[in-house]
């Protein structure tokens, strides 16, 4: 039987590293070189480059709102290909587009076709429509002549294009009208009858989704101007190969501590969850590849705070083991139980997570977007190692032999601390640290400072060309010339792109007046023996465009909408939803105080940070909510604030654990991470900080002041009703005709019959 025991636990860890060879095969390869999918991933623009594209338009004096909506229409026609392309105006009358992961010019542009290359056609060819006719398109629906709900593409004409499509329905009934866009039918809709008041209406969609996507192709077809194509070229990668260099370094670093440390806290675990850990982190370099998601400096970050947040289902599963085993059950009993009683509050907590994924992915843009599916991949993922693979492993080591609970632990008993007593504290906190930010941004306004350290991606700046007489490395941009830029404008953001096969170098800083850029010039003209031909200025809009702001915005507030609808459902109560989207915007108002306070730099990784905070804060308020909803089954007759604070304290551990996991990932890269990494990493810690502290100290204590708010309303409702006595112009003439009476009333008028027999009876014994 020894032997037996002995050979099953030889093949149990010859299987383990087995599957941990393959996963790491497949993600990273073998050789000098790397042949596995990790080398495969789509870079983004800042690590790999790709290719950029100006141009010129057509039509004179465009107004500002021609051009902002001619570049968040191209944000979306460039969104097709990469969800961390960016599209910016450059000077008056330029609209530059760069687009990561792609090297072949010719290919890009055919794909992207001509701007305003949407037509409406007739049979014969002739177009009645173009573009720019077409004011907006949306998706609606409608009755038919039936009564039948349909969906409908709703179209505005402009009035020259109104005027135009009066007279070719007009003289076309019965026929069908074509709708192109880059040379491809993607509709045929047949004129039923002359449309001559500017709006029309495209039926027989199957789908509300189909009436949707036939509604953007036209909107993004429909570019307010014309234009041309200027240049187009390949670009290197805007940061050098220190990055992602030091960032991988950063990672690796923090995968070895939280697995050092998950080993030495939960022992025989520890080593399940330090296994699924390494097989996590290979799954999504794998799953990257597979569904080409594109892979930048901030999303490299944001897969390691993952990494982090991938620990805490297994804390989870972990402690209940412990505390079933610390009740009595036997080491098998607690397994079993112990993945039973956790699997709610993980799946609720990735669930509700899942649906902001889901959410932003389909109506948010750009970095968003990107965001929202490397979210939503490891969010999956986490749950497939803790929920599947660790289970089974878990349950291998049990049968071959790993059965005493030294191997386990048990779990510790903690003096419960008065949460809810202390309620008024944490709440007074939370206000200052929140208060904290508006009070700075006036501050920083009253300095001539700006509210915020707005970066380029937000507030634009100036381009400056430069022709080299060689070229020029990233490495040797950074060392020599961005002192020489940082010296005259005194800000230290200067973003550098090389050109592949020239000598040409662009250089993004903030706003350079004309003083400036003449310091600039002669300094560059000395240094590297330049002529004043060979430097060029240009001013470039934000990258981040307004409509792009708005989009986030909008799909934050949806996702927070049917987060807290899924809470309402699952937990039976409203007020648990409201408290844990409470809490989420105390995390998010805290990190932007943090944002105004140190005055870090809001670029593109501002929104990317804010939406991280947004994931990881609902997921540790989720897992506390969860243990009182148990306790309020398991604790009857208990008042609320010993539920809550048994329920907090009870959960104590995990949220200290997976704070600490998901803070020194975090931390690794702050410590030697570039510049555009400590930006990010940064807030991010205070996030981590904020989100444990609101989770303990702030979301159970907000839930009760709500059910003890509702329920003494609910109480003081119900006294006041037993007392209100009838008016006198509605009391009966007959008491014996009277209607049945209400229970409280019935109760009140027995009440008082007792009390007249009882003294009657009295009366008569004298």
């Amino acid at each position: 039987m020894k032997m037996n025991k002995r050979n099953a636990r030889i093949t149990l860890v010859v299987m383990a590293a087995l599957l941990i060879f393959l996963a790491f095969v497949s993600a990273v390869g073998i050789g000098p070189m790397g042949t596995g999918a990790a080398k495969n991933i789509i870079l983004g623009l800042d690590l790999s480059g790709g290719v950029s594209v100006t141009y010129q338009v057509v039509d004179e004096d465009p107004t500002a709102e021609e051009m902002s909506d001619t570049v968040y229409k191209l944000q979306q026609r460039a969104d097709t290909y990469s969800t961390e392309a960016n599209v910016y105006q450059e000077g008056s009358d330029r609209i530059s587009i760069e687009i990561p992961g792609v090297s072949d010019v010719n290919a890009v542009l055919e794909e992207l076709g001509q701007p305003g290359s949407l037509e409406f056609q007739l049979e014969d060819g002739t177009v009645v429509l173009t573009g720019s006719d077409i004011q907006t398109a949306s998706a609606a629906s409608q009755k038919d002549d039936l009564g039948n709900l349909e969906y409908v593409v709703k179209l505005e004409l402009t009035s020259s294009g109104a005027e135009a499509f009066a007279e070719a329905t007009s003289e076309n009934v019965g026929n069908y009208i074509y709708i192109v866009y880059n040379d491809e039918i993607i509709s045929a809709p047949v004129v039923n009858e002359a449309i001559t008041g500017g709006t029309a209406y495209i039926s027989g969609m199957s789908s509300a989704s189909e009436a949707q996507s036939l509604a953007s192709s036209i909107r993004i077809g429909a570019l307010s101007l014309e234009l041309e194509e200027i240049s187009s070229k390949v670009v290197g990668a805007q940061l050098g190969q220190d990055a992602i260099k030091t960032s991988l370094i950063a990672g690796a670093i923090g995968i070895v501590i939280v697995m050092i440390f998950m080993i030495i806290v939960y022992a025989l675990p520890g080593v399940v969850a330090a296994f699924c850990l390494l097989l996590y982190t290979c799954m999504t370099l794998v799953c990257l590849n597979a569904f080409d998601l594109t892979l930048t400096l901030p999303g490299i970050a944001g897969i390691i705070l993952t990494i982090g947040m991938a620990v805490d289902a297994n804390v989870i599963i972990y402690a209940r083991i412990r505390e079933e085993i610390s009740a009595g059950k036997s080491v098998k009993g607690a397994i079993q139980t112990g993945y039973k009683k956790a699997f709610s509050a993980i799946l609720d907590g990735n669930v509700t997570t899942l649906i902001a994924a889901f959410v932003l992915n389909m109506l948010g843009t750009g970095s968003v977007k990107g965001f929202a599916q490397t979210l939503a991949l490891g969010i999956v993922l986490s749950m497939i190692t803790a929920l599947v693979i660790s289970r089974l492993i878990m349950n291998a080591l049990y049968e071959v032999g790993f059965r005493d609970e030294k191997y386990y632990g048990r779990a510790r008993t903690y003096k419960q601390f008065d949460f809810v007593g202390h309620r008024r504290v944490f709440f007074a906190i939370s206000l200052v640290l929140i208060l904290l930010g508006p009070v700075f941004m006036g501050v920083n306004s009253a300095m001539g400072n700006g509210v915020l350290n707005l970066s380029l991606d937000f507030k634009g700046g100036t381009s400056t060309t430069v022709t080299f007489n060689e070229e020029m490395s990233l490495d040797e941009l950074e060392a020599d010339v961005k002192p020489i830029f940082t010296e005259v404008t005194g800000d230290a953001e200067v973003q550098f792109q090389t050109t592949q096969g020239s000598t040409e170098v662009y250089i993004k800083t903030s706003v350079l007046d004309l003083d400036q850029r003449q310091e600039i010039s002669e300094a560059l003209e000395e240094a590297y023996d330049l002529e004043a031909t060979a430097i060029l200025y240009d001013s470039i809009s934000a990258t981040v465009s307004s409509e792009m702001r708005q989009d986030a915005v909008v799909a934050v507030i949806v996702a927070a909408i049917c987060m807290l609808i899924y809470i309402t459902i699952r937990f039976h109560d409203v007020r648990f939803a409201g408290s844990a989207v409470l809490a989420l915007l105390h995390d998010v108002l805290v990190v932007f105080a943090c944002y105004a306070i140190v005055r870090i730099s809001v670029g593109s990784t501002f929104i990317a940070c804010m939406l991280t905070i947004v994931g990881y804060s609902i997921n540790a308020t989720i897992v506390i909510f969860d243990r009182i909803r148990e306790n309020q089954k398991l604790m009857p007759g208990s008042d609320l604030a010993e539920i809550v604070n048994a329920s907090v304290t009870q959960t104590l551990t995990r949220s200290i654990y997976t704070s600490f996991t998901t803070f020194i990932t975090i931390f690794m890269l702050f410590l030697i991470g570039v510049a555009t990494i400590k930006e990010f990493a940064f807030p991010l810690m205070v996030g981590v900080v904020a989100g444990a502290y609101s989770s303990v100290c702030v979301t159970g204590s907000l839930w009760y002041v709500m059910k003890s708010h509702a329920a003494a309303k609910e109480s003081e409702a119900e006294t006041s009703g037993e007392k209100q006595e009838i008016p006198d112009e509605r009391k009966p003439e007959k008491p014996e005709t009277a209607t049945a009476q209400k229970p409280s009333q019935a109760k009140a008028a027995g009440q008082a019959s007792a009390k007249k027999n009882s003294a009657k009876k009295k009366s008569k014994k004298k």
